[in-house]
């Protein structure tokens, strides 16, 4: 027993000064490394798009867009923003993605109309399948996961951070894509963060599947997917598109 206590005695001094001496013989290289080289990009100046991004609307042109049911683009161009055209459905991109960062800048009508969902609505469908819901829900009350911020019916926004009707707001999005097996079962779910005029409303929000209307969210296996503009009938406007695969 003497013999046993002696030897913790012995380690609990020798450990401190065999860890004192292994931090001496350490140099501050060691845990340096220069490969690789992250790329350079050149942030915009103001709400301008940074250099590696691509810019899906600039106010000039709907050539990046096409109606989702076919043909050219039906939003109206006016003022550097394009608006939609209640009945005449909505719009997506030509291009499809999967990991991305995504920057929209979006308006609701400054005459107010209606109330609850029927306010200033429209949305955007991330991978055409996910929808971030645009609403006016300045003074408009309506169900929580349906308000401007949530990830429809699914996840309400941390907070309310809408500004007043005909003023310009910011989604700033981080998007990663859902991952699929061979049998179309779910590897990794779909994952969001959401910045709604600079103020966090989704943190790192995973999700449970695609938008419904009625009923619960479910996966359908898919790959990279466009981006799309929902037609609800109001006149939205949207401006400054950009986004950065990642």
């Amino acid at each position: 027993m003497y013999l046993i206590k002696t030897l913790v005695v012995c380690s609990a001094i020798l450990l401190p000064v065999i860890h004192a001496n292994a931090q001496e013989k350490a140099k501050p290289e060691d845990t340096e490394f220069w490969e690789p080289v992250p790329v350079v990009v050149t942030p915009g100046a103001g709400t301008a798009a940074p250099s590696d991004a691509i810019v899906l609307f600039d106010g000039k042109n709907l050539n990046n867009w096409v109606s989702e049911k076919g043909g050219a683009a039906t939003f109206v161009i006016e003022d550097g923003a394009m608006t939609v055209t209640p009945k005449k459905g909505g719009i997506k991109t030509k291009e499809s993605f999967e990991d991305f960062q995504l920057h929209i800048e979006w308006r609701s009508p400054s005459v107010v109309k209606g109330e609850s969902q029927g306010r200033g609505n429209s949305g955007i469908f991330l991978q055409s399948y996910y929808e971030l819901q645009v609403l006016d829900n300045f003074n408009n009350r309506t169900y929580s996961n349906g308000q401007a911020g949530s990830i429809y019916k699914q996840a309400l926004p941390l907070v309310n951070a809408c500004k007043k009707p005909g003023e310009w707001q910011t989604y700033d999005v981080i998007w990663t894509a859902p991952r699929f097996n061979e049998d179309g079962s779910v590897k990794s779910p779909a994952r969001i963060t959401v910045l709604h005029n600079n103020i966090l409303v989704q943190n790192n929000t995973e999700l449970k599947g695609k938008t419904e209307y009625i009923g619960q969210p479910k996966y359908v296996k898919h790959g990279a997917m466009p981006l799309a503009l929902q037609d609800h009938g109001d006149l939205v406007s949207y401006r400054n598109i950009w986004i950065r695969k990642l």
